[in-house]
């Protein structure tokens, strides 16, 4: 049995500062002797939220079930009058009824014996902070935290599944998401077999030494049943999307599948015993297994012909894309799109459901070529555009400085003991 070993490295995305100096000997325009050394004292003011610590009394909270802004300002001697003005003010910035429990929080009271609250400081995210001044004239106003970006590379063998692999060794699932939608149309994700592997390259968000997300992916190299899939992140009229080593893009015009992490229960074929019907018969779609109410994507671009019920498809919708190609969804637990109604490539057209001839909660996806009923996953689907020419040389010497990096991260199998 072998175990999966990742290695990573880490690089800090810092500003670049140039400094220009310059000397002149100009002579006739002062000497030495005049210009005295002068020593600058400077006290480094410590600060939290922008607010010197050292002028205030701090004390920290943590906002607790069912607990209103009110409750805790009336516990530190804040009056109702200041309460009502402050939610009135505040409700165009960050209205105090969005606070939720288990938001930190942070009273800076003045140091006197009055301990006349000043500020009361709420963090809304891991990044944002929202400040309520309570002192001089009542206001509030949103704060963020400095961001530190780093690039992360990491590689990994696939023993299961691309999102239990990532979960395994404590990397953020939507890294795992972020993957899935790049590759949405080239990897078949519910076909991955063991020994698939993935190498990428993408940025990671820290605020106060954490790690609280992840920013872009820049480059990966996704290899499935032996095919290397490169990926390369490239911003071309101000629009961000990804390339192969070749300039193509990866986006085609259809998704894989309609669903995002389930499995086939039952495929494209031309004999399948039907497990209600009890008889031989042509299955002329493919089951996505998953739980009720799972998201359903339209996967390409189009028109919706269709969003009707019937007693064997359930609820359905239909989506004509062009005098080409046509997609069905049958099943559905509730439809989300009406006749008429344009979609784009990943809207979300219904839930899944037990609807219609089913056994169990699943979407049956149909596909249409030319009016005939085809199997999706042996189809030559075309591509987006490539890479514009104008912009092929800096797609290069964007492509040229990551691939190295890709190639020298590590793939490694240890063997169990």
């Amino acid at each position: 049995m072998r175990s999966l070993k990742l290695r990573f490295s880490y690089f800090t995305l810092m500003p670049l500062f140039i400094v220009l100096g310059c000397s002149q000997n100009h002579e006739e325009n002062f000497s030495f002797s005049e210009i005295e050394s002068q020593s600058i004292e400077v006290d480094e003011v410590s600060e939290r939220y922008g607010i010197p610590e050292a002028s205030f009394k701090i004390y920290d909270g943590v906002i607790k079930k069912n607990q209103f802004l009110a409750d805790i300002l009336l516990g530190y001697g804040v009056p109702y009058g200041s309460i009502a003005a402050l939610e009135n003010v505040a409700k165009d910035v960050y209205d105090v009824r969005k606070l939720r429990q288990g938001d930190p929080y942070a009273m800076f009271c003045t140091k006197d014996s009055t301990e006349a609250a000043c500020y009361f400081v709420v963090e809304t995210s891991p990044e944002t902070y929202v400040v309520y001044q309570l002192n001089d004239s009542i206001s509030a106003y949103i704060g963020k935290k400095p961001v530190i970006t780093k690039i992360r590379e990491v590689g990994g063998i696939i023993n299961s599944s691309l999102s239990q692999t990532i979960a395994e060794n404590d990397l953020s699932p939507t890294l795992a998401n972020k993957l899935s939608d790049i590759y949405a149309w080239t990897v078949d994700f519910y076909r991955i077999q063991r020994g698939d592997y993935f190498k990428v390259i993408f940025e990671e968000i820290y605020v106060d030494g954490q790690a609280i997300g992840i920013g872009h992916i820049l480059a990966a190299e996704f290899v499935h049943r032996d095919e290397a899939f490169y990926s390369y992140r490239f911003v071309q009229d101000s629009v961000a999307n990804f390339f192969d080593e070749n300039g193509e893009s990866l986006r085609k015009a259809f998704l894989k599948a309609p669903l995002k992490f389930s499995r086939i229960s039952s495929k494209y074929t031309m004999k399948r015993y039907h497990p209600v019907q009890k008889r031989w018969k042509a299955h002329l779609g493919t089951d996505y297994a998953a739980p009720p109410g799972t998201p359903i994507m339209a996967t390409g671009d189009g028109t919706i012909v269709a969003s009707a019920f019937s007693q064997y498809n359930g609820h359905y919708v239909k989506v004509k894309h062009n005098s080409t190609y046509t997609t069905q969804y049958l099943h559905m637990s509730k439809r989300k799109v009406k006749v008429g109604q344009r979609v784009k490539q990943g809207d979300i057209i219904g839930l899944v459901g037990s609807t219609g001839l089913a056994t169990g909660p699943h979407v049956c996806y149909r596909f249409w070529k030319n009016g005939t009923q085809v199997d999706p996953y042996k189809q030559d689907l075309p591509p987006s555009e490539p890479i514009e020419p104008k912009y092929k040389d800096a797609f290069k010497a964007a492509m040229d400085t990551l691939a190295p990096r890709l190639e020298q991260i590590k793939i490694e199998w240890e063997e169990d003991v």
